[in-house]
């Protein structure tokens, strides 16, 4: 009896291990020498994703499974996290192996500005996907335009996310003081979406994909009681703190909205350590590519992977060994 409980306890905690995704992290670092893209150790590693209702979640999710299944010796758990800030502090950290991240945060990341305040040692496999600034509000709170959103409850993001960074930016470049003159609520997508159906909140910015699966949520649930704004007006001020920013549409039968919104979109990227093995690096990318049908059952933003973008991560430099399975690949330089 002792032996088998025992046993359980043992198999209890290698579950509870495995499910803390990035702790078990195992990915060796780079000795140099010539990059082969065949990892020969038992390899695992942890991605660092963002809110379980954003495309951040989705997508790490089914490239962790992708990974899996493609029968190498990587293997891989995806976490749920608070994105992009809190992605690259575990990422130098050592808690994640890969990240998910908006190019901006990325940007700053590697210049040591904004959210950090010394230069951090990341690199990218891929440029990913497109993330929409999802900017809305409830209908009755009388919110035309972002500069309305003072004296408002606002939901700005989960804190260290990239949510959080353009939403703060934003409500600056609409003259107004994040800290002072708006209510700001520091909630994930989830209670976000909560909020915004039960009145306690009255305007939601939100950095993902297209679809975004909570966007839809609250787009089913109160259609008629919510309605995005158009923030191009404020692209001139948001250019001059990085040019990464760039005008978007969010096609109006993503949401089944009334017409095509107008926003801004700022590209993702998905990162590793620059000392990263660039073995497990060069095998991570490969799978990006392979697998991608399978990425984009899982969500339709994994349409947009393309090689023909892969090394367009300026200014975050392509790991040696994503580098090297690009270049397998054919994608264009």
């Amino acid at each position: 009896m002792r032996r088998i409980l025992t046993a359980a306890t043992v198999t209890a905690l290698v579950l509870a291990a495995s499910a803390c995704g990035g702790r078990q992290d195992t990915a060796a670092t780079d000795t140099g020498g010539e990059v082969t893209c065949d990892v020969a150790q038992d390899t695992r590693i942890g991605i660092a994703t963002g809110n379980a209702t954003g495309v951040y979640f989705a997508l790490g999710n089914a490239y962790a499974e992708q990974i899996n299944a493609a029968g190498g010796k990587v293997q891989a758990t995806a976490a749920e996290t608070g994105a992009s800030v809190q992605n690259i502090q575990q990422l130098v950290a050592g808690t994640y192996a890969v990240a998910f991240s908006l190019a901006d945060t990325a940007a700053d990341a590697v210049n040591g500005t904004g959210s950090f305040t010394a230069k951090q040692p990341i690199a990218a496999l891929s440029r990913i996907h497109t993330n929409y600034t999802q900017v809305i509000v409830r209908k009755g709170a009388g919110i035309k335009d972002v500069a309305g959103m003072k004296g408002k409850r606002v939901s700005t993001g989960s804190p260290k996310s990239g949510t959080e960074v353009i939403a703060n930016r934003m409500l600056k470049a609409a003259g107004l003081d994040p800290a002072k003159d708006v209510s700001a609520q520091k909630l994930d997508l989830t209670k976000t979406v909560d909020g915004m159906k039960d009145g306690t909140i009255d305007a939601l910015f939100w950095s993902g994909g297209l679809p975004t699966p909570g966007i839809t949520d609250l787009l089913t649930s109160a259609k008629d009681q919510v309605e995005f704004l158009d923030v191009t007006p404020l692209l001139p001020e948001m250019q001059k703190i990085n040019e990464v920013y760039q005008e978007g549409t969010v096609p109006a039968a993503t949401y089944q909205l009334p017409a095509d919104v107008k926003t801004i979109v700022v590209p993702n990227y998905l990162l590793v350590r620059a000392d990263l093995d660039p073995d497990v690096a060069c095998v991570l990318t490969k799978t990006l590519f392979d697998r991608k049908p399978q990425l984009e059952q899982a969500n339709a933003a994994a349409k947009e992977i393309s090689l023909d973008t892969a090394r367009k991560t300026a200014p975050v430099p392509l790991q040696r060994g994503a580098e090297k399975a690009l270049d397998n690949l054919n994608a264009p330089k």
